[in-house]
């Protein structure tokens, strides 16, 4: 499906919601009978989410994405980018639309379009999955793969009912076969380890049998390389980067839970994960400013509002700390959703995102970034699994703690776990 096309789409099913004006997309594909600006929270982060993902989807839908994604990278990096980058594109999406194309519950002007990316997001991975697509995407050359494969994995278990049980049932065993090719590439001492870990927990969950040692090292070396207070070491080593949350969290989580459903693991160890996952939450709450922008320090800060997958997916799993009220910490996303995707020069002419954190900055980007990376930003929007009448889109908006301390309001000290 032409971009055009799928605009055009979006807009007639979100008759009541827009871009906002300072992320406006070209006259010519602006969208039709909207407001100059959403009209609530959860309006603002659907209508920028559908902007994010509407050229991955339609271009993957057509089994065209490796022709029409550009492919932005550090100088000398392009060649060796573009035998990945484009599963990077697709998991990475599906990983942060997943929740809300999985949730029944949506507000009448979000049904048409959640169906519509639903069916392409299908295309896109029956064509990513079938070797005699000219879509077929690369699962198992050199060593990124495993990277990619695991957001789509782990996409799959945030929508198994729309991401697995719709598909075509000749795309079921492809796309077995295609996580299955995975295992021959060898994971980095590191947090790599959980990528091959969340391949097997949707292996395990959709076909009943994985390799529960992959999964079980995983668990067991990330025990080893906690450090306190709610963190983990990235390996034995402690970096001052955003990992425990692109990563580590999110997968260990949510691998563990899967291997608990499963009956193959310790409810008290999930327990013990989830009251860690609610300390880093608190500390991700507090590291974002009054204005939005956070600290940038460490990896991948291309990846943009991804940064706070943890504290976005720890909302959708109502496991907030007590000291975090809903209203606030959605208030706190959207003002980094806002910080780090409306300024000039975050979308190309043609909609897909460039290299940056704050608009356009290709020096941003480490040798390991290139376009498809960077849709890892859409993992920030896990929270539209939830309803609308959940506390997290029904409280009422609440300054966060950056914004009270320094506007002058009283804040109650922080204390580690």
């Amino acid at each position: 499906m032409e971009r055009r096309s799928f605009i055009a789409g979006v807009g007639a099913g979100l008759s009541a919601l827009a871009l906002p004006a300072t992320a406006a997309p070209a006259a010519s594909e602006a969208l039709p009978n909207v407001p100059a600006k959403p009209v609530s929270d959860r309006e603002y982060w659907v209508s920028t989410l559908l902007r994010i993902v509407g050229p991955v989807l339609a271009a993957g839908a057509a089994g065209t994405l490796k022709t029409a994604m550009p492919v932005e990278a550090a100088a000398g990096q392009q060649d060796g980018r573009r035998k990945v980058t484009h599963l990077e594109a697709l998991g990475r999406t599906l990983a942060g639309l997943a929740p809300w194309l999985e949730l029944a519950e949506v507000p009448t002007a979000e049904q048409a379009p959640q169906q519509r990316c639903a069916e392409q997001a299908r295309q896109a991975i029956a064509h990513a999955v079938n070797p005699q697509s000219p879509g077929f995407l690369n699962f198992n050359q050199g060593g990124q793969p495993v990277v990619d494969a695991a957001f789509l994995a782990h996409a799959l278990l945030r929508a198994p009912q729309q991401l697995w049980e719709k598909l075509p049932e000749a795309t079921k065993p492809q796309l077995i076969q295609a996580l299955q090719s995975s295992r021959v590439i060898k994971p980095v001492y590191s947090n790599w380890l959980l990528f091959s870990g969340i391949i097997e927990a949707a292996l395990l969950k959709f076909t009943g049998s994985a390799d529960l040692m992959r999964m079980d090292y995983a668990i067991k070396e990330h025990q080893t390389w906690y450090k306190g207070d709610g963190t983990y070491g990235d390996g034995p080593d402690f970096h001052w980067d955003y990992y425990n949350s692109y990563v580590i969290q999110p997968m260990l989580l949510d691998l563990v839970a899967t291997l608990v459903a499963a009956g193959k693991e310790s409810k008290d160890l999930l327990q013990r994960l989830q009251t860690r996952a609610q300390r880093y939450a608190a500390v991700q709450e507090r590291l974002i400013g009054p204005d939005g922008s956070f600290a940038a320090f460490g990896r991948s800060l291309a990846y943009r509002c991804g940064a706070f997958q943890h504290l976005a997916q720890v909302s959708l799993q109502n496991l907030l700390p007590a000291e975090l009220p809903a209203g606030q910490v959605r208030s706190a996303l959207t003002a980094v959703i806002r910080r780090t995707l409306e300024p000039k020069g975050t979308f190309d002419a043609q909609g897909w995102l460039q290299i940056g954190l704050c608009g356009h900055q290709p020096s941003i980007g480490e040798g390991y970034i290139s376009t498809g990376s960077l849709y890892l930003c859409t993992t920030a929007f896990l929270p539209l699994g939830l309803p609308a009448s959940a506390p997290f889109w029904a409280a009422s908006a609440q300054d966060w703690t950056a914004r009270r301390i320094w506007s002058g309001q009283d804040v109650k000290t922080d204390h580690a776990l």
